[in-house]
Order: structure tokens, then sequence, then C-alpha cells
């Protein structure tokens, strides 16, 4: 398997509009901007399935996606090589729809938004993680249940947070997932919604992990882990976290290095965890011990060190961070304002309710957990607290609004699709190939691949 890993996120944006106009007709209309005499990208000119008729979206210049998936805009990063590049990705689909607002001249009347749930109609939207992996990985049970158990666990580090919760919760029925269940704020906003461990759909029954086997590259090769259960995550230290933790691990479970760590229930114990906000963070394990999410969490970041300390700046940063992360989950949790979403917005929250004299039952705290949200920097009362003294900055996230990244087939695709642009051909285009009427096919199986002939 080459390194850097090849990874990617897609994002399902909220969209909120003044009464005078239609959300719908708004997000055809933003969609429409990137694709109007070629600006952005060039649109679908086939069915690319049963959802996705021509014309519903189209890939970016960028090497990304935008299209839109079941009444949401959602924009999907190119293939990136390293964490914080996918970071400075996300946020130039963020900078993107901020432009596309102002364009199209709706001012303050849209308003896109980075979080995962309606609070009045109850329905959720996702962040999905895209993570390439070696065909030949060593999928054994202990490791398969090691993965689950730290993605069930991590929701403590990569939560983005959430007042109250959802009328209906969709999990099983487990005592476990309804215990210490406080109404008024939680750690994840998308974990009242997830059914399952693994399973092969997206939108119904969802699960921690997919396992639909499309690597959207060779077969032969690679596979491609799609993590459904994650929080869209506003402050970078947190996605930052989020990714590198997560690849980190995938390297313990193809180097065969896993950690014992096994859950009696892992969708109770994601649900449960969630409703904890302060330590400790407790969870039963496969044999009826009760654990402690933090300690466990911390073997797995003992087993990366053991195995990845000093291979690479970016590697170095992480373990840096989850160690400060684990740190202050243990202890001083206002150490972590600024770098942890979840954390950050409650501690917004709380300075909100004293200023005003507001408790948890205020409808008035549903409005400032959006404002948290914000796509806009400007506006975003999460951006406002970020820490960006480390790695996990993004860079130049303006640039990447047009420029492919450079190590990856992101760029090759985006070299294509400009010369597409520029004969005036009808095309077919997707991850892996690039189609020009009365031309060959050209082949993208290779993520690595990112010159021509490669």
């Amino acid at each position: 398997m080459p390194t850097p890993r090849i990874i990617g996120i897609e994002t399902e944006y909220g969209c909120l509009v003044d009464e005078s106009l239609s959300q719908g007709e708004v997000i055809n209309e933003v969609r429409d901007w990137f694709f109007e005499n070629s600006r952005y990208g060039l649109l679908d000119l086939q069915n690319r399935g049963w959802d996705e008729p021509a014309g519903n979206g189209g890939f970016l210049f960028n090497g990304g996606r935008i299209y839109i998936d079941m009444g949401h805009l959602e924009y999907c990063t190119p293939e990136c090589t390293g964490i914080r590049e996918l970071i400075t990705y996300d946020r130039a689909g963020d900078h993107l729809l901020v432009r596309a607002v102002d364009e199209l001249g709706f001012g303050d009347a849209v308003r896109f938004i980075r979080n995962n749930n309606d609070h009045y109609t109850q329905t959720t939207f996702g962040c999905h993680e895209n993570y390439l992996m070696d065909r030949k990985a060593p999928f054994t049970e202990k490791n398969v249940l090691a993965l689950l158990a730290f993605q069930s666990l991590r929701v403590i580090m990569t939560g983005a947070g959430r007042v109250g919760h959802a009328f209906e919760l969709h999990a099983r029925e487990d005592p476990q997932c309804h215990s210490g269940v406080v109404d008024a704020f939680q750690i994840s906003q998308r974990a009242d919604y997830i059914e399952n461990d693994f399973f092969q759909w997206v939108q119904h029954n969802r699960a921690i992990v997919n396992t639909r086997d499309e690597p959207l590259s060779d077969p032969h090769r690679f596979r491609r882990l799609h993590v459904l259960h994650g929080d869209t995550n506003v402050l970078p230290a947190a996605h930052f976290l989020k990714i590198g933790a997560t690849s980190l691990v995938l390297d313990l479970l193809e180097a065969d290095a896993m950690p014992e760590a096994i859950l009696e229930n892992a969708v109770g114990t994601l649900q449960s965890l969630s409703r904890v906000c302060a330590p400790p963070w407790r969870y039963t394990n496969y044999d009826g011990r009760e654990e402690d999410a933090v300690e466990t969490l911390g073997l797995f970041l003992a087993c990366a060190r053991k195995a990845f300390e000093g291979r690479d700046g970016e590697t170095d940063a992480v373990l840096d961070l989850w160690g400060k992360v684990l740190d202050g989950l243990a202890g001083e949790l206002d150490d972590l304002v600024g770098i942890l979403d979840w954390v950050s917005k409650k501690y917004i929250l709380e300075r909100f309710m004293e200023n005003e004299g507001l408790d948890w039952s205020d409808p008035w705290l549903l409005a400032q957990d959006l404002e948290y949200h914000q796509a806009d920097p400007q506006a975003s009362l999460g951006l406002a607290l970020s820490t960006r003294d480390g790695n996990w900055d993004p860079q130049d996230a303006e640039a990447a609004t047009l420029r492919p990244p450079e190590r990856s087939r992101a760029r090759h695709r985006s070299e294509l699709m400009r010369q597409a642009s520029l004969n005036g051909k009808s095309y077919s285009i997707d991850w892996d190939h690039v189609q020009v009427t009365g031309e060959i096919m050209v082949p993208l199986i290779d993520p690595y691949a990112w010159e021509e002939g490669r």
C-alpha cells in the first residue's frame, strides 16, 4: 500500500432560507451556478443512477464533486494524500458556497450550515469519511471488532455537539442506549440516528461502517472504508484529529497490530457516550466488565506511537494532538475549547445562557446551535474560537476551489475535464474514468496516478 493514504470526505450541508424563498429552488440555483459556462466544473450529461439523473450535479475542476442528494447539497472533496490537504479542500467547499450565495444575490436570506440534523423535522444528513485500504488488509475478527470499538469510542473526541436529541430513537431497544439520557446537550449529532454496526446501505438502517464493496478504483488492489456515523466538524483541530487518528488506526489494522478491544454493544455504546458530557466515560466490554473510554482510546494511541512515531511530520502532529485531547478529556475540559467541537459549543452555549438568564429548554438555544455551524467563516460561532496554531490549520482554501491536489488522480481527471470543456464534445466523467465522445476512454483506476501515462 503506497503511503500516504488516499482520503476523502463527503459533506452534506443544511440550508436555511427566508420564508419568502423556496429551499429547493435555492439549492437548484446554487448547484447550477457551479456549472454555468463551466465556471467550476462540468455537469453530468448522463444518469449516474436512479437517484442521480443527468444534470443533478457534476465533477469540479478542483477534483471534487457537488450534487444534490436527498434534497441536500453535497460536496465531495477530491482524493487527498494529506490530512491538512483534506481539510483545505473540505473548507474550499465552504468558500464556494459562500461565493455562490453572494454572487446569486441572496445575501443574508440564504445560509449554508455544516451540521447533521434538523432540530424541527428531526431529519439527519451525513458526513461520510472515505479511506483507501489495501485489499489484502487482515480483516480478522479481532481487528474488525477493535476497529468497531475505536469508531464508537472516538465520539468523545470527534462529536460536534447538539442541543437536545431525536424525538424517536431509531436504535435498537437496548437499555444501554437510553441510560442516563440528558435532554439538554449531547456530544454527537449523528448518534441518535445510527442503527447498526455494519450494513451495506446508506439511507436505511444507518450503520457505523458501510460494508458496500465499492472501491472506486482497482478492486484487486484496493478497498474503500466508508464511515457513516461521524459528525461534520467545524474546528480544524477536531477535523484533523478525526481523520488523522482514524487513518492511523487503519495503519495498525493493515500491520495487524491492533490492540484488543471488543464492545458489548457498539451502537449502544456510541449513543450512551454521546449523553455523558464530563468524565468518566464508561462503557461495557464484551465480557460484561466496565471500561473507561479515555483509557481504551489511549491504548490505540500507544500502539500508534510505538509503530509510527517519527514517520513524518503530519503523523507526529496527529499523535501529539491525540495525546493532548485525551489528557484534556481526563482532566480539564476547558483546555479543549477551540480544539474539540462539542466542548467548544457547550462552552459558548453555557456562557450565552448565563448572560441571557436562560436554561437548556429555551428554543433560542436551537438557533445558537445552528450559528455555530455557519459555512461562512465570518459568521461561524465555532470558527471564532478556533485554535489555529497547529498543523491542522487549512492552507490556501481559496486556491483549492479550482486547483486539484498534486499527488492523486484528481489532478489527471481535472486536466482531462479542462480539455473536454475546451473542445465542446460530450463526455462521461466518474471517479475512475473520463470518456470524451470520439476518443479513447481514459481509465483512472489507480488513485495514486496523477500524471498522464502513469
